[in-house]
């Protein structure tokens, strides 16, 4: 566990004890350049220095938009080292959603790095100071390369005090217009040494980082990576990345469920699981096989294989069990800085989240509503002290939105959403979560919204999987149909599904369906099809091809 006040005061240490060991690696045109902890610090502080001419006031927020490069961490750094607050951004936003980001967090200023399609993005950029990077072919404002090409290195640096606001993180706005979350550079200390004190970090941590920074998870593990100082390796690319995932092999790998299912399905289209089935079922023969699977796909060394961000299906991690890829599910959310409960290598049950981590206290509302109280809790929403009070009870507990239940040994399952529920028109309550877990299990299905306003019983949307298209409909209507079978008698009464309705197109970021964290966006999709759900309910096939 580490002693670092703050992600500045860790990195400084290690550029000043392991000035050469190699921090940040970024594929680029099929290269490697690779960043030292000297090279990094002496990037970011002509950076820094810069910044600093800008003339800024004290703690002003500085913009990151840019997908996971070296770039994006060096930029972070010099933020820090100019006593700035960072604001990073989602790399795939639309350019509204970026303006509205950029203004409402009144960003002084925006370092722009890699992306896949700023032009469509930059008319989202008001009037404010801005740095772009030409590794990545950008060219709008200043240009990064010419700065340290002509920029003295900022040589008064101090690290903050813990408490100092430090970055503010936009929700990626399941339900409406993203919140900008406040937090202190002690509270992701504090993340970062929770997740060393349950799984034991190695020396030499090696990392991948993929999912997006602007998400508190990847925060917190990259922070990770500056409090151990780490190796840490970016993907170039979509089509690359399983290439360099391989040959990274991290120690820690953390996916959303979602990513999970896309992995099996790669497997599934090489090896179908009835050859899968026979392989696992010879002996010495299974354990090479799960070993080449697991090189394979990036994991033979890693200590922490994790899943979260939202539920996974049981029935997903019990497959990868038999591969010997122990997936662990955890459960945090960006106000808690991710520390709540997580399932460990000793203390393991599936289908749950696991049991309360250290310096957690929680309890649940009458209503069932997990409440969480750590000491890394966000600082309040910025510029919403309305919102900020009404997520806090009256005993300074987080009230998360999510409803759960604990089981005898203080395992914690999530029983949905608070706000989810919606009453069909028996007028009986309907929670859609539970539903959609049990769904998922069959590997034709990509995406799930049980629906049901206005209906007398609840309808599955769902969108097709590379499997489930690949099927003829009338296989696929077989499979659907025997899912449902298996799940409606676990069901109440007025739970149970009456149709399944398939989706012309996938619910993707672009289409504004779903979060850049890959979440289903449940409103948006009701507003889209709600006037649908009568006609499709009174139709007389339970499989409804839209």
């Amino acid at each position: 566990m580490s002693s670092f006040n703050s992600p500045l005061e860790a990195f400084l240490y290690w550029e000043s004890n392991t000035p050469n060991n190699v921090f940040l690696r970024q594929p680029i045109k099929g290269k490697i350049l690779e960043y030292t902890f000297a090279k990094t610090g002496a990037e970011a502080r002509k950076i820094a220095a810069y910044l600093k001419t800008l003339s800024l006031p004290d703690q002003s927020h500085i913009a990151l938009l840019s997908k996971n490069c070296a770039h994006w961490v060096i930029a972070d750094i010099a933020i820090m080292m100019a006593d700035f607050v960072s604001i990073p951004i989602y790399p795939t936003l639309n350019a509204e959603s970026i303006h509205q980001i950029l203004t409402h967090s009144e960003s002084k200023a925006i370092i722009i790095g890699k992306l896949d399609d700023f032009e469509s993005q930059k008319k989202g950029i008001p009037d404010i100071h801005k740095i772009s990077i030409g590794l990545y072919n950008q060219v709008s404002g200043n240009q990064w390369e010419d700065i340290i090409k002509v920029q003295g290195p900022l040589v008064d640096i101090k690290p903050p005090q813990k408490e100092k606001l430090h970055t503010i993180i936009y929700t990626s706005g399941t339900t409406g217009i993203p919140k900008g979350v406040m937090h202190s550079s002690g509270n992701l200390m504090e993340s970062s040494n929770t997740l060393d004190t349950h799984f034991q970090f190695p020396k030499n941590l090696k990392l991948f980082s993929y999912l997006p920074l602007a998400h508190v998870a990847e925060r917190v593990l990259v922070n990770a990576g500056l409090v151990f100082g780490a190796t840490i390796t970016f993907a170039e690319s979509l089509e690359t990345f399983a290439k360099e995932l391989e040959a990274t092999q991290p120690h820690l790998f953390f996916a959303v469920p979602r990513i999970w299912t896309k992995f099996r399905e790669k497997i599934l289209e090489t090896i179908p699981q009835k050859k899968l089935n026979i392989i696992l079922n010879i002996p010495l023969i299974n354990s090479i096989f799960k070993q080449k699977i697991k090189k394979k796909l990036g994991l033979s060394q890693a200590v922490l294989i994790a899943s979260a961000a939202a539920p996974i299906a049981s029935s997903l991690v019990k497959w990868y069990q038999k591969l010997d890829i122990k997936i662990l599910q955890g459960y945090g959310m960006t106000e808690d800085c991710c520390v709540s409960h997580f399932n460990t290598h000793e203390y393991n049950k599936i289908g749950t989240v696991g049991k309360t981590l250290n310096n957690v206290k929680v309890k649940l509302s009458e209503e069932g509503e997990i409440c969480i109280k750590n000491n890394c809790l966000l600082l309040g929403y910025f510029k919403n002290p309305e919102e900020t009070t009404k997520i806090f009870d009256q005993e300074g507990y987080l009230k998360t939105g999510d409803k759960g239940e604990f089981d005898h040994d203080g395992f914690l399952t999530i029983t949905g959403r608070v706000k989810d529920q919606f009453k069909t028109d028996k007028g009986k309550y309907i929670d859609p979560s539970l539903i959609e877990l049990l769904l998922s299990h069959n590997t034709d299905i990509e995406q799930i919204c049980i629906v049901g306003t206005g209906i007398p019983q609840p309808i599955a949307l769902i969108t097709l999987s590379e499997l489930g298209k690949a099927k003829s409909k009338n296989d696929l209507s077989k499979s659907l149909m025997e899912s449902v079978h298996s799940i409606n008698p676990t069901l109440e009464k007025h739970e149970r599904l009456e149709k399944i309705v398939i989706m012309k197109e996938d619910w993707t970021l672009a289409n504004g369906l779903t979060t850049p964290s890959l979440k289903v966006k449940r409103n948006s999709i009701e507003k889209i099809h709600q006037e649908y759900y009568k006609s499709w309910f009174d139709l007389k096939d339970f499989i409804i091809f839209e």
